[in-house]
């Protein structure tokens, strides 16, 4: 028999993607459609947009130099102390001790201030509380492992990840501060132990009182926190030049003459 044409259904209809965007305890709430979620450009990209050395005034790197001379004419201990606290934390950052150190190792690492200070840890202490400290040992370990050696992203955009929360592991209040305090110690030689990109005394408003230089606030999808926390890192650290001891020496020049110019 021939098919019955009248009652077969048509093509369905493309359905709208939707999500509630709150909750209210008065009235419904508002429905939306959901933005198509925008994929950065590349970093090899968006970094060649970021000031650099160059872009400082002649007349300011000069006078930079001239502070930066009375600095390192100023007496300071050996750093014995922090020396070996990073040579240890080192060894407890690599895939091995990782797994193996002991849930207070990490804690500690959280509170302490040697080298720098990460600033108040009473949402993460309380996290820590909340979960035990098997859990939150594991979780903290779960971070570090994914920041250091994660795979699929560049470090700047793992490090963005586990801010904003989209990576698949994550440890409340083990943020930007530790995370930037974990790449000081895993690789003293590149990061200065600058925990913030941007607020009192960050990466952002030390290349600007300084160098007079205007680096991006970190509210795109481009300009990452990630991204510009790394970045700025490596700008401040070539623009400081030669004659430091060490990255924690150039930290504590950077904090000093802030005040200076």
């Amino acid at each position: 028999p021939a098919a019955n044409t009248t009652d077969s259904p048509g093509p369905k209809p493309t359905r709208t993607r939707w999500r509630r965007t709150s909750t209210s305890t008065t009235r419904p709430s508002p429905w939306a459609v959901t933005a198509p979620r925008r994929i950065p450009r590349p970093a090899a990209t968006v970094r060649g947009e970021l000031p650099g050395p160059s872009d400082a005034d002649a007349g300011r790197v000069a006078e930079v130099e001239a502070v930066k001379i009375q600095f390192l004419a100023r007496p300071r201990d050996s750093g014995s102390k922090v020396a070996g606290y990073l040579e240890g934390y080192q060894q407890v950052f690599s895939s091995v001790g990782l797994a193996a150190c002991a849930p207070g190792v990490l804690k500690d690492f959280a509170n302490s201030n040697i080298g720098c200070n990460p600033g108040n840890m009473s949402v993460f202490n309380s996290a820590w509380n909340e979960l035990g400290e098997r859990e939150a040992a594991e979780r903290v370990r779960e971070v570090i492992d994914y920041l250091l050696r994660g795979e699929g992203l560049d470090l700047e955009d793992r490090f963005s990840a586990l801010v904003n929360g989209s990576a698949s592991v994550e440890m409340k209040g083990f943020k930007e501060a530790l995370l930037t305090r974990v790449l000081w110690v895993d690789d003293p030689g590149r990061f200065v132990p600058l925990l913030t990109y941007t607020g009192n005394a960050g990466k952002k408003e030390i290349a600007r009182s300084i160098w007079g230089l205007r680096l991006p606030d970190p509210d795109s999808v481009d300009w990452s926190l990630g991204r510009l926390s790394v970045w700025s890192n490596d700008l401040l650290r070539e623009l400081a030049g030669e004659g430091f001891e060490h990255t924690q020496h150039i930290g504590e020049f950077l904090w000093w003459a802030k005040d200076q110019l």
